[in-house]
């Protein structure tokens, strides 16, 4: 994430129930030891990646005219927010998310749904 500035993040805006994801870089080299060609990797079906950004949620439908007609209507939109947070390690299914390359970054648009599980280290960020 250090190659990304923050200013050009700020630029990014993310829609709905998606997150943006920077891939973590696989490992080149097995358990065993033997080194494995760049895209075997990248072809896994569930990846792993740190999360960037993450939009504002699933919409939450207008109640309608408010029972007070004295009370200002609040026309603006209500989202239910979504689990994952800047920082976390992100599991998620490869093939439900779309790749993109911003300043000449790698990253990822995933919806929430294809997340499977989420790793947060709250002692990273104090």
């Amino acid at each position: 994430m250090a190659d990304l500035e923050l200013e050009d993040l700020d630029k990014l805006i993310v829609v709905g129930d998606r997150v943006l994801i920077k891939p973590r870089v696989p490992q080149s080299k097995t358990k065993s030891g033997l080194y494995l060609p760049p895209g075997v990797r990248e072809n896994d079906k569930v990846q792993s990646g740190y999360v960037i950004k993450v939009g504002p949620g699933y919409p939450v439908p207008d109640p309608g005219e408010p029972d007070e007609k004295w009370k200002p209507s609040g026309n603006e939109p209500r989202y239910i927010p979504l689990q994952p947070r800047e920082g976390d390690l992100a599991l998620y299914i490869q093939s439900s998310s779309v790749e993109i390359e911003f300043n000449n970054e790698k990253l990822v648009v995933v919806p929430q749904s294809s997340i499977l599980l989420l790793l947060r280290d709250e002692g990273l960020f104090v």
